[in-house]
This record gives C-alpha cells, structure tokens and sequence, in this order.
C-alpha cells in the first residue's frame, strides 16, 4: 500500500497552505531569484564543456582520436547527464524528509567545491582526463540538489494564482543556460580551458553565501524512513539503462555502433529489471521513495509524458545543430574549423532568444488562462520547426534558420514553464520534492536517451552512404586506394566527432597513414580546405538529418497528443 493521494480533484491538491497567500511579497521573489540562478549555473555546465572540449583535451595534452580516447570524450559530455538523472527523484525525496532549502544549499556548495576541483587539475594525458571525469560527476551531484528542489521551493513560496509565472522564469532560466553555455564555452575555452571552471566559482560563492542567509523552510517536514531498497533500485536501473546508451553509440569490433555489445546488452535488460523492481517495491513499502499512485494523477502523468517526449526531441537538437554547423555550414562559408565551436554557438543564440521571449510569457498567461492550449500550442510549434529544418537545403540561408530555431525556442518555452507550473500545481505539497526529482528525471534522462537514439539515427544514414562518396572523394585527389578504402570503412562516428570538436576531419582520417605529406601540394590544399569535406559529407549527412529530424518531429507530435490529454480542470486546464 502506497498511501498515494486520490486524483479526482488536482486542484485540491494544488492549493498551497493558508499562509502561502498572505506571505510577505519579499520573500517569494529572493527564493524565486536565487534558485533561478541556481538552475541557470547547474545547465549552463550540462552544456558549456561541449563547445570547450577541444580546448580542453588541448590543454591536458590528450589525443581524443587515440585508441580507447573516445570513450573519455563520451564521459566529459554523458556523465554530468547521467548522474542528474539518476539522482534527482532521490534527492527530491530528502529535500521532502529533512528540509528542501537544506538540499539546496548543500548543492550550491557542492557544485561549488566541484568546480574549483575541476579548474586545478594537476595531471595530464588519461589521468587528467579521468580527474575532471570524477569531478564532473561530483559537479553534477551539486547540481542534482539544487534541480531537485528549485520547482519545490518555488510551489511551496508562490500562491497558485502566480506559481505559473515563477516557474516560467526558473525553467527559463535553467533552459536558456543550456544554450547560453554553447557560448560561454566558446569565448571562454578560446582564452583558457580552465576558465570554463573558473567561472562557476564567483557565482557559487555567492550563490551558496545568498542561499544560506536568505532562504528558509516554509513547508512542513515530511519525516520518514528512507526507502534504501526503492532508492538503490532506481538509481542502479536508470543509471545502467544509461550509461549502456553511452557505450552504444560507440564502435564495437566491426560494427559502426554497439548496440549488439554483451556489456550494452547486458547493461538494458539488467536496467529494465531493476526498474520493474523498483516498481513492485515502491508499491509494498510504507513509505516509498516515490508514490507510484501519483501517475494515476492525470495532470501529473500527461505533464511527464509530454515532458519525456519533448525532452527527447529537444535534447539532440543542439548536437545536430552544432555538428551541421561546425561541419559543413560554417567552413562552406569560410570559417575555420578550428573557429566553428565558438561561431556555432553565437549562431544558435535565436534558440536562445526564443526561450526568453515565450517562457515567462507563457508562464504568465497560463497561470490566468490555464496551461493546456500554451502546452499543446507550444509543442505543435516546436515540432513544425522540425519539419522546417528537415526541409531546409544543407546550404541554407541563415536568416531561414535563424527563424526556425527561433520558433523551435519559442515553442519549447510555451511548452515549460505552464508544464512545469502544472505538474507541481497537482500533488499535495507533502510530496512536492519527489515529484520535483521525478519532473527533472524525466528531463534529463530525456537529454541523455536523445544523444543516444539521434547519434544512432544519425550514424545509421551515414554508414548507409557515407563509405563510398568518401572512398570516391579521397581516390580522386590522389590517395592511394588501400588508404582510401580503410578511411572510408572507419566508423562514421569518428567522422562525425571529429566534426564535433572542430578539427579538420581529412587530416584526422588520414594523419596515422602519413598520406597526406606524400601528396602534391594542390591535392594537399583541397582535401584539408574549407570545401572538400563539408562538399563530400553534405549528400550523406543530409540523409541521417533527414531521419534525425522527422523522428523528432513524430516525438513532438506525440507529446503534443499527450499535452492534450491532461484535460481542463480547475486551474491546469
């Protein structure tokens, strides 16, 4: 027996206490401030080693192409990913036993410290590689804390009549760090790789300092046993369903993907079952990690549901976008490859401006119209700028995508916020922090299964075509066949990573043959310039973009359809 809340009325369930209403205006705007750039700190590094990771494995001298390298690659992008989805339902739940604000600030001092760890790493090669690793994944327990309680915090200090609009600008917040940190990771890495640590360290002394002196427990304590078992299951399920998505998208012996490896075979089905423990014991314990009755909530299970789904699409957006750009838009168009991360970045930001323009908006208007049209709006919207993309040539006008992604933000924005304002508006407030967990669960493992399924996506339309135009390409600018042929057989993957971290991908394909200082200087000239390999890879890249975007186009479709099933309601209608 669960001692799940009954779900015939949400809106009952929505209704902060008493005091809520009549609480001092001041305070709900420090929480909403605070935890605001709480969120935007802890997303801003979800995404800001991305763009840095070529400075990065400059600076710890370390060849990402080397045997076995790839793999240390993965882990600087997926483990931050990883453990804030793995954690964040966990963490909800202790912020709902001990005190919500004391996980909180705990997480700001955490990410903190993990920071400064990261910026003083004393090794190189492998070990310094495997130093930021481990913090990374500290950094990312720090920004679990602080994502697990953020929507708690707030739907315990707003009254429901403004939980929208504070919302809004906190989901807003954090989603906009995601891409503000494409940027960020640019200008920074281009003055000194560390400095993409460093500059999480004034903020989080700052941050931690105004958290401590500023925020307090205003919700009652839900004190309770914690569920070892319920805990231990879920974080070992998701986390091995997880990290076998990682290792998937890497080459196994002679596939291009290892889909097929025992170890990722083993890692799903093993995850899966642990999951479908953790379901049977979170329904016979009394005191469950997470209240499973919840999802009977329809409010609350259509807004996860959407939230998974467009979490998904969104999620490998960015790394298709950046790998189109810095592969083959930006170099067609003159850009070196080693200038292409910090110029995808500044091209993305109408992705970003879209999210400022819509999210507060929504938040706002929904909290006075209701949330259904504003959701199942927004993601019709944001799955039209799929079809928009899908349609454009690889050469595009930029003004043509700058609109579209403009549109995909805004569509994303209108989606979150008045998302996130029902989901926590319709369970009681005694279980506000595990289904704030569960909310950021969904959105993050959502991020870590897009890269995984849209890279395989990906790579599959590459290993379809991508083999003999290359073969093709390299034979007639005078490579030698058997070198040709063996560049043209490596997995598509390190084609497309080498693209990734703005490195030439020709000289990398060909540098452990040593062809290319063997070649005449014209033939030299045009298979390392700006045209040859965006010309040769555009045909085949096109192809995987294509299935790429029309998969999320159906997700979006399908969250749509999910949005609109939540219903009308009382005040999530």
């Amino acid at each position: 027996m669960t001692g799940a809340p009954t779900t015939s009325a949400p809106t009952a369930a929505a209704a902060p206490a008493a005091p809520a209403e009549g609480r001092p205006d001041r305070y709900k705007w420090v929480a909403l401030s605070n935890t605001s750039l709480g969120m935007f700190m802890a997303m801003v590094d979800a995404s800001i080693v991305i763009i840095s990771m070529p400075a990065i494995f400059r600076g710890i001298h370390l060849d990402p192409f080397a045997a076995g390298n790839i793999t240390y690659l993965l882990w600087m992008i997926m483990g931050y990913l990883l453990v804030t989805a793995v954690l964040v339902v966990s963490l909800g739940r202790l912020g709902d036993i001990v005190g919500r604000v004391k996980i909180y600030n705990l997480g700001f001092v955490v990410f903190t410290l993990a920071s400064i760890a990261l910026s003083f790493d004393p090794a190189r090669g492998t070990h310094g590689a495997l130093w930021l690793i481990c913090w990374r994944v500290v950094q990312a327990l720090g920004g679990a804390m602080l994502m697990a309680n953020s929507a708690a915090i707030l739907t315990d200090a707003f009254p429901a009549r403004q939980r929208g609009m504070a919302l809004g600008i906190n989901q807003i917040s954090a989603l906009s760090g995601q891409f503000i940190g494409l940027v960020l990771g640019g200008l920074l890495s281009a003055w000194d790789w560390r400095a993409v640590f460093w500059v999480n360290v004034p903020v989080g002394i700052f941050g931690s300092i105004w958290a401590y002196r500023s925020l307090r427990e205003i919700s009652a304590r839900n004190p309770a046993r914690i569920d070892w078992w319920g805990n231990l299951t879920f974080a070992l399920g998701c986390g091995m369903i997880l990290v076998s998505i990682t290792y998937g998208i890497q080459p196994y012996r002679d596939h291009t993907m290892g889909w097929t490896s025992p170890k990722v075979l083993t890692g799903l089905i093993g995850g899966g079952v642990l999951l479908i423990a953790f379901g049977l014991i979170e329904t016979r314990v009394k005191q469950p990690m997470f209240t499973l009755g919840l999802f009977r909530n329809r409010h609350f299970a259509a807004g996860n549901a959407a939230a998974l789904l467009a979490s998904v699409a969104r999620g490998g957006l960015q790394f298709m976008l950046i790998i189109w750009l810095q592969g083959i838009w930006l170099p067609l168009h003159g850009y070196a490859f080693e200038d292409a991360p910090l110029w995808a970045g500044i091209f993305l930001l109408p992705l970003t401006a879209g999210f400022l323009l819509a999210g507060p908006a929504s938040g706002t208007l929904s909290d006075r119209f209701g949330v259904r049209w504003f959701t199942t709006g927004g993601l019709v919207l944001f799955g039209s700028s799929f079809v928009g993309l899908l349609l454009l040539p690889i050469d595009f006008p930029y003004w043509a995508f700058a609109l579209l992604i403009l549109l995909n933000g805004m569509g994303s924005g209108m989606f979150s916020a008045p998302n996130t304002s029902a989901i926590m508006s319709s369970v009681p407030a005694t279980h506000r922090g595990a289904a704030s967990g569960m909310r950021s669960t969904f959105q993050n493992s959502g991020t870590s299964l897009s890269i995984g399924v849209f890279f395989s996506l990906l790579i599959v339309g590459l290993a379809d075509r991508l083999p003999h135009t290359l073969q093709a390409g390299l034979r007639a600018q005078g490579v030698p066949a058997g070198v040709a042929h063996h560049a043209a057989t490596l997995p598509p993957v390190s084609t497309v990573f080498s693209a990734f971290l703005g490195v030439n991908p020709v000289e990398t394909l060909l540098k452990p043959s040593g062809t290319l200082a063997t070649l005449p200087a014209h033939n030299r000239d045009v298979l390392t310039g700006k045209q040859f390999f965006p010309n040769l890879i555009s045909a085949p890249f096109h192809h995987g973009l294509v299935i790429v975007f029309a998969t999320a186009a159906g997700m979006s479709l399908l969250a749509a359809i999910a949005s609109a099933l939540r219903g009308t309601p009382g005040g999530t209608r």
